[in-house]
């Protein structure tokens, strides 16, 4: 049984693995390949990196990093937590793992527009997927918020202060009975922001996106920005217990547990800011909490642990 296994090798659970590891705790990670992080194509608000970074060449230096601390990898992506005594059992089909502490780092993914361009898209800047992260970048051009009518009026809003150029591109036609929804659509209206009828659908040249209505007429836009929801694997630690807030994230006190003894979570599948910086922080509280926890482990002298 091992000291701590993280689930994920994203910004967070790359952050963990080189805390346990430095606090001599054998650790191993699981990773399925596929954090959020490596559709940046470049962060300019992470910290430490002024002429920006892509989200690829910050999760190989993270790795590298915890690697050098002698942090151990294995590909797998985890379909079932259970609990036994003494810690908790991870499974990826008929493999499996025993730890007395879990992080589970698996983050979101989010759901875009189903098309073979999508990748492309992102990679130029076309689509952009967080506007907490790039706004910046699409400072006084032409911005389309894409998704259901119920949901995209607040991120217009958030993207009014960046630009008197941003139109509603919504799906639907349905507003919804919710009347924070109601009130964001009626303060986008005040706030000059357009919208194009519902139903049409997104198309890429290669270099921009364009949204095209129902009617055949085509509008360009420098950045699109597509809010279609998200899927997570907080039903996994659910299904071993953990509490699920109402929009489905996991519950975490403040050393970021779960109601799971022993099972921690970290990053985008944990209710919050979903940031790399963040994400960074809350790996430093989990595994130094976990660190705690953990049997005491006074060190031997040339102990290669």
């Amino acid at each position: 049984m091992l000291d701590a296994i993280v689930v994920g090798a994203g910004p967070a659970g790359l952050t963990a693995a080189t805390y346990l590891r430095r606090f001599h705790r054998d650790c191993l990670v699981l990773d399925a390949g596929d954090s959020r992080a490596r559709w940046i194509p470049e962060s300019n608000n992470c910290p430490g990196f002024p002429q920006g970074v892509a989200g690829d060449e910050l999760l190989r230096l993270m790795r590298e990093q915890a690697q050098k601390f002698g942090a151990r990898f294995e590909h797998a992506e985890i379909d079932a937590i259970g609990r036994e005594k003494g810690g908790l059992v991870l499974s990826a089909g008929p493999r499996q793992w025993r730890a007395r502490c879990v992080i589970l780092a698996t983050g979101v993914a989010d759901t875009l527009p189903e098309a073979s361009w999508t990748g492309d898209a992102v990679a130029c800047g076309a689509l952009r997927l967080c506007a907490v992260c790039d706004a910046w970048e699409a400072t006084d051009s032409r911005i389309g918020v894409y998704g259901p009518l119920a949901g995209i009026a607040a991120h217009g809003l958030f993207l009014r202060s960046y630009s008197e150029h941003v139109t509603l591109l919504p799906t639907d036609a349905d507003s919804g009975t919710d009347e924070g929804a109601a009130e964001a659509l009626q303060q986008a209206r005040d706030a000059g922001i357009a919208m194009l009828p519902a139903g049409g659908s997104l198309e890429f040249d290669g270099e921009r996106c364009s949204y095209r209505s129902p009617d055949g007429t085509a509008t360009g836009f420098d950045s699109v920005y597509p809010y279609l929801g998200a899927r997570t694997s907080a039903g996994i630690a659910a299904a071993a217990g953990a509490e699920l807030t109402d929009d489905g994230t996991l519950v975490v006190d403040a050393g970021q547990m779960t109601s799971v003894p022993g099972l921690y979570a970290i990053g985008d599948v944990v209710s919050g800011l979903n940031q790399v910086s963040v994400a960074v922080g809350q790996a430093a509280i989990a595994a130094t909490r976990m660190h705690e926890r953990l049997p005491f482990a006074p060190r031997v002298a040339g102990d290669a642990k």
